[in-house]
């Protein structure tokens, strides 16, 4: 495996490097700005993954794929809160928020292992990511659901809800009002629906309303419990490479 550092801060990207080595994965180079990444991937055959970092000292990197058709796979790494990221996960293999943890790596480089040998296409739409960057929260999210309800629709305003979940190939929204509403939605659907400044995925079957938090536990194996306002009808556990982007979300 050819990996490639592109970062700026050099402490950061030797701190990278060094945990990829121990993940027994040799980096070919360290690169540390827009023009030495250009010049360097205009004469060297691409790597297999680039691990990315967004700001760079002489602009944000996807300005790279403006001078080179890239043929490796990325994983971003950077400072953005994750409403700024939408576009990214459209456009490589993972994103990573600093400062980096170890565990989170290890899934990352697990996860582009397993897409492997097939060789990822990543149509990169600069002006997307670039407009994200600018105006992250210029989004159109959801403010309401609606959900049928015998022969009648229920509008259901999202500051109204406590939780999202998936029960028996179901999509539940569960309202302050301690009812659940079924929609016509998947949860992977509604993570372009939802706004992530107040919903976060803290599992495979949960979002949750920061304001519906009532109180948070340590749970086994370095995970949380989460405790709502009115729900209870399960536990809702975040997930063990969840707790660090949650607790960076929460505060």
């Amino acid at each position: 495996m050819r990996v490639v550092i592109i970062e700026d801060e050099k402490p950061s990207a030797r701190r990278l490097e060094r945990m990829l080595n121990l993940l027994t994965i040799e980096v070919e180079v360290k690169l540390h700005s827009v023009a030495e990444s250009v010049e360097w991937l205009s004469q060297h055959p691409h790597p297999d993954l680039l691990m990315l970092d967004i700001q760079l000292s002489d602009g944000l990197s996807f300005e790279i794929f403006e001078h080179i058709k890239l043929s490796s796979a990325i994983i971003f790494t950077t400072a953005y809160d994750e409403y700024a990221l939408r576009a990214f996960k459209q456009n490589s293999i993972d994103y990573l928020l600093k400062p980096i943890d170890s565990d989170e790596l290890e899934a990352a480089i697990e996860k582009f292992k397993m897409v492997q040998p097939t060789k990822i296409d990543l149509p990169l739409d600069v002006n997307q990511l670039r407009q994200m960057l600018v105006n992250p929260l210029e989004n159109n999210y959801k403010t309401r659901f609606t959900s049928k309800v015998g022969q009648h629709l229920k509008l259901i305003a999202t500051d109204e809800i406590e939780c999202v979940y998936s029960e028996n190939k179901g999509t539940y929204l569960y309202t302050e009002q301690k009812r659940s509403y079924l929609i016509d939605e998947s949860l992977e659907a509604l993570e372009e629906k939802l706004d992530p400044k107040d919903f976060f995925r803290v599992n495979r079957t949960f979002y949750v309303h920061v304001n519906a938090i009532k109180n948070m536990v340590s749970y086994t194996n370095s995970r949380l419990q989460i405790v709502l306002n009115n729900y209870d009808q399960n536990e809702i556990i975040v997930s063990r490479e969840k707790v660090k982007s949650f607790k960076n979300w929460i505060e």
